[in-house]
């Protein structure tokens, strides 16, 4: 089953380059001619189709055959892909950087966007905090439901939250080597040496031109070897969707169906009024950017992880008219201080949980909540279950007797875990948009031009790289083309 779903691609443009030869055997004009239905066949089933079909499939394998789906075969399946696009997510940041810090002659520029980014990620992110608790005060979807604590299930948490503190965060920006953070998989490691090569390769100049071009070259490899990747996502977001269904399922959801379904239309009203008016400030259509990275939204939605979506997000938004080192600064900053859907997870969870334990949280607390949130939200997006070691930080810092509460939200923080991703991903492509248009360095007709169009050459890297990798080989097509953003 899983042969055939990786191969219906495959087998559909074969059939298509097939059914083309047999009628133009007659003259070789008509066989040049017939190459544009080819390539049209070819396209007719992109990789984000491809991933909303293994999505769907994914679903009903899971709720019909919940035991073959929560076999570790399957859930196998989900984690290896997301394993080998977090791989390669350390060297793609690294020569994105360094190349986009050694083309600016001003180094000034640098700090100057990065400062700018991170107000904005600041600004936004008190919205995001501020929504979550007003939606929690006024939907109260914790009244009525009686929390039971469970220590034992949440001791993990809180042990992991004691040792999440600002001054261990700062700490870690610092790597134990130059490539431990490659090793770790730590984005801000990455992103603090990539920071320290790009400005020492600047100041060489000429000197070091042949470093400069390496490390162009390379990252046209990593492209390329994420167009290889790409290719497993449908089988990916199969393996990932049908175990989550089959292990959690829709009825396990119970009374907490409520605290999810206000989270997800939190998140909504989250995106469509608060960056939707960003967006409009920028001139850019909310809902057509939507659909411009609906690919990578997807690829959110089947592996719950954001990173799965980065390399793609930032050749994206390059192709949508963004400044180079703009997106190479801000996309890997926002993903450790840009989490909008994570801090309205917090507040609206912290009250969730007080108003099931009966515990009444007064306005100064409330605001309490939002500073400690707004601390310990900060670089927890690489951590496994960062979703809950926030939440313990910030309960243990608040309101300690709440800990107990938050083994409630266990059984439905993967769906939540979505949501959360998605909102990332999102705000993070607002903010790059954001932040090249305060640079001057947006450029409107291309950005007018991708978002009439509604597709990006980034967007479908596996049927970008299919030529280069033979399948194809008469086109003419590279994967230069798709790796120089």
């Amino acid at each position: 089953f899983l042969e055939q779903l990786s191969g219906f691609r495959a087998f559909a443009f074969q059939e298509c380059r097939g059914s083309i030869g047999r009628h133009t055997m007659g003259s070789q004009q008509e066989a040049q001619s017939a190459k544009p239905s080819g390539s049209m066949c070819k396209l007719s089933f992109p990789l984000y189709a491809q991933v909303l079909v293994a999505i769907v499939l994914g679903v009903l394998v899971g709720t019909i055959f919940p035991r073959l789906a929560t076999s570790s075969w399957v859930k196998m399946l989900g984690t290896g892909f997301v394993k080998l696009i977090k791989m390669a997510i350390g060297p793609i940041i690294f020569c994105t950087i360094v190349s986009g810090i050694a083309h600016v002659a001003d180094a000034a520029k640098i700090g100057r966007v990065a400062v700018k980014a991170i107000m904005y990620f600041e600004i936004i992110s008190t919205f995001a905090l501020a929504i979550g608790l007003l939606v929690a005060n006024l939907v109260q979807p914790g009244r009525g439901f009686t929390a039971t604590g469970d220590e034992a299930a949440i001791d993990k948490y809180r042990k992991q939250a004691a040792e999440h503190t600002p001054q261990d965060f700062i700490l870690n920006i610092i790597p134990t080597t130059m490539i431990s953070g490659f090793a770790e998989g730590e984005i801000l490691q990455v992103l603090f040496v990539a920071v320290i090569f790009g400005f020492a390769l600047m100041k060489q100049g000429d000197r070091a031109r042949s470093v400069n071009q390496l490390v162009e070259e390379a990252s046209h490899v990593m492209f390329g070897i994420i167009a290889i990747l790409m290719k497993a996502a449908p089988i990916g977001a199969f393996g990932a969707m049908a175990f989550t269904v089959g292990r959690y399922g829709v009825g396990t959801l119970g009374n907490l169906i409520g605290l999810v379904a206000t989270f997800y239309l939190t998140a909504v009203v989250f995106v469509i009024l608060v960056l939707g008016v960003v967006a409009a400030i920028a001139r850019v259509n909310i809902f057509r950017f939507l659909y411009y990275i609906r690919g990578e939204l997807l690829l959110v939605v089947a592996t719950s992880s954001s990173e799965s979506a980065l390399p793609s997000l930032m050749t994206k938004l390059e192709q949508l008219g963004c400044a180079k080192a703009v997106v190479g600064l801000v996309v890997p900053l926002g993903y450790s201080f840009n989490l909008d859907g994570t801090n309205i997870y917090m507040t609206l969870a912290t009250l969730f949980v007080s108003q099931a334990m009966g515990v009444h949280l007064s306005f100064a607390e409330q605001m309490q909540v939002m500073a400690v949130a707004m601390l310990t939200s900060k670089g927890a997006t690489g951590v496994t279950g960062a979703g809950f070691i926030t939440l313990a930080a910030t309960l243990g810092s608040v309101r300690p007797e709440l800990l107990p509460g938050m083994a409630v939200l266990l059984g439905v923080d993967k769906f939540m875990a979505e949501c959360r991703s998605l909102t990332n991903i999102v705000g993070n492509g607002v903010a790059a948009v954001v932040v090249s248009l305060l640079e001057g360095e947006l450029d409107r007709e291309m950005m007018n031009r991708a978002l009439n169009e509604g597709l990006g050459k980034g967007q479908d890297l596996q049927s970008e790289s299919n030529d280069d990798l033979g399948a194809d080989p008469e086109s003419g097509s590279t994967l230069e083309h798709t790796s120089t953003a």
